[in-house]
């Protein structure tokens, strides 16, 4: 299709030269970029599993034009959120996602929309490839009425179709996503549900309990940590007698996966994907990843580790750099094409923030609003819905 239509991009350079600007106009057509091509992607450790995903992964430029779309995004959102954060813009609890871009995305390629997803409280990047647009993310980090829970969630508290938060309480998401795969094996749908954690959450009770229950009724969970190398301050050395996240399931099988590169993230993904499907009970999978800013935006990130390390992280296995550098070495994009798709990120981040600063905060009277599903007229906390409710401030 694209061959026949063959549409061409044209590239515009200007130079400034003695005699004024000197315009180089070059011309290239879809049939000039690679389609698709293969790559070779880091073998995954196995747990109580005989074999594991490929060893290599088929990327079509489209697709390689998607994932760096989006990664790139999340990582503009993230940065944004920083600054708006240091401006005092945004308030309260904030955990940024950049440097994991390649776990969100990789999953969410390996999934259905159909299929659910339930995380911890770093929670932007997943809210974004569930499908919910950058505005009304930054919105609800500044507490606005556009924002996706109407301003009275903020960072933590995050919801979408199929996709339930954002979840405050260290481990707390874990078994409420063992739950969503009950409902899912009940109601015989082919679905599953993405279970999401941390390694400081790893040592959690409540996820021992949740691996036990969900292999003894075989649910369709993949669980997933999310293992960045540290829970707040604390090492993964420090805190975990074992570091081997995917084999403290036991019983269930596990996959240790380089959750720094998007195909190897993907191709895992399906993997687990299918190994539930099949009727076969949850898998554990283990993302090892990096987060660039601190646990949170109390912690400055380097107290606990060095500036050398992000750095060394940084340069030789950024999620987006590596993407790049693959479609750029086989041809399947232009520089040019990717700096214009950065152009189209900032200015669409840069336009989001504005609507997350101007929009109007919602009003009092909607604070005891959306306390139950059915708006049930019970008293909480001594209000009641016919009582108005008057700001002192």
């Amino acid at each position: 299709m694209r061959n026949m239509l063959a549409m061409i991009s044209t590239v515009i350079r200007g130079a400034l030269s003695k005699n004024g600007v000197k315009v180089v106009v070059s011309t290239r057509t879809y049939a000039d970029f690679t389609a698709q091509a293969s790559f070779d992607i880091k073998k995954c450790d196995l747990h109580r599993l005989e074999e594991g995903p490929p060893q290599q992964a088929l990327l079509t430029r489209e697709e390689g034009l998607k994932y760096y779309r989006i990664m790139q995004t999340v990582r503009r959102m993230e940065l944004k959120a920083d600054q708006l954060y240091k401006q005092k813009i945004i308030r309260g609890f904030c955990h940024l996602y950049d440097g994991q871009e390649a776990c969100a995305m990789g999953i969410e390629a390996g999934i259905n929309p159909t299929d659910h997803l339930i995380t911890a409280y770093r929670a932007h990047g997943y809210t974004f490839t569930r499908g919910v647009p950058v505005k009304e993310i930054l919105a609800e980090l500044t507490g606005r009425r556009g924002g996706v829970a109407k301003g009275k969630g903020g960072s933590m508290h995050m919801y979408a179709k199929n996709f339930y938060g954002g979840n405050g309480i260290v481990g707390a998401q874990v078994p409420l996503g063992a739950g969503v795969a009950l409902a899912c094996q009940y109601l015989g749908n082919n679905e599953i549900c993405v279970t999401l954690y941390g390694d400081g959450a790893a040592n959690q009770g409540q996820i021992f309990e949740s691996f036990n229950m969900a292999s003894l009724w075989k649910l369709p969970c993949i669980f997933i940590c999310e293992n960045n190398k540290y829970g707040m301050g604390t090492s993964v050395e420090r805190a975990s007698a074992s570091t081997d996240y995917y084999k403290r399931g036991d019983f269930i099988p596990g996959l240790r996966v380089d959750g720094m590169d998007v195909l190897c993230v993907r191709e895992a993904t399906k993997f687990a994907a299918d190994f539930c499907r099949a009727g076969k009970g949850p898998i554990l999978m283990e993302l090892q990843t990096y987060r660039y800013h601190g646990h949170s935006m109390s912690d400055p990130g380097v107290s606990y580790r060095t500036r050398e390390e992000i750095q060394e992280v940084r340069s030789k296995s950024d999620p987006i750099s590596m993407l790049k550098e693959r479609m750029l070495s086989t041809s399947m994009a232009s520089v040019e094409e990717l700096k214009e798709i950065d152009v189209e990120v900032r200015k669409e981040i840069e336009d989001a923030a504005q609507f997350a600063t101007t929009d109007p905060e919602p009003p009092l009277e909607e604070l005891c609003n959306h306390i139950f599903h059915n708006d049930s007229p019970l008293e909480v906390r001594g209000t009641n819905p016919w009582s108005k409710l008057k700001s002192v401030s």
